[in-house]
């Protein structure tokens, strides 16, 4: 009797952790996939793009943590196009980040990175205000990073107009 109830026990422990972290990967897939940015640029006829880039899958061998779609930098502003897409997951940020080559292996953590918030969607086009101070000259890469985790999920390297 005792031995079941310990069996009983550690199955409901482990049945319950089981779950729980099954239930922390599925929930973006099932809620969240269905959100679209749909943010446009202001006046965009009256801003200059200082910048362009194109998401990478940094890890073909990851198919969870990919991303796709442009990137365009402004002096004020950085702006997620249409075509923009990650793979969903939690607490996804967007960093511009020092560095012009930025793979899998690269510690953005110890970057001097610019934290610029939050993705709001795991695809479509979103806006990002650019901190007044920050000299975009020296980030050569804008990256989906995903903080709860530590995981570089796309970098997008940067060519200056």
């Amino acid at each position: 009797m005792k031995r079941s109830i310990i069996i009983f026990l550690a199955g409901a422990v482990l049945g319950g952790a089981g779950g729980f972290a099954f239930g922390i990967f599925i929930y973006p897939f099932i809620f969240l996939a269905d959100i679209v940015g749909r943010e446009q640029v202001d006046n965009p006829a009256s801003r200059k793009a200082v910048a362009t880039g194109t998401f990478i899958h940094a890890n073909p061998n990851d198919p969870i943590h990919y991303g796709k779609g442009g990137v365009t930098v402004y002096r004020d502003l950085l702006h997620l196009e249409t075509d923009f897409e990650v793979g969903p997951g939690p607490k996804f940020h967007v960093y511009l980040v020092p560095e012009k080559n930025v793979v899998p292996s690269t510690n953005v953590a110890r970057t001097m990175f610019v934290d610029l918030g939050r993705l709001k969607a795991f695809k479509g086009s979103q806006n990002f205000p650019v901190p007044a101070g920050v000299e975009l000259s020296k980030y050569q890469s804008v990256v989906i990073w995903c903080e709860q985790f530590g995981v570089l999920i796309s970098p997008a390297a940067l060519k200056f107009q």
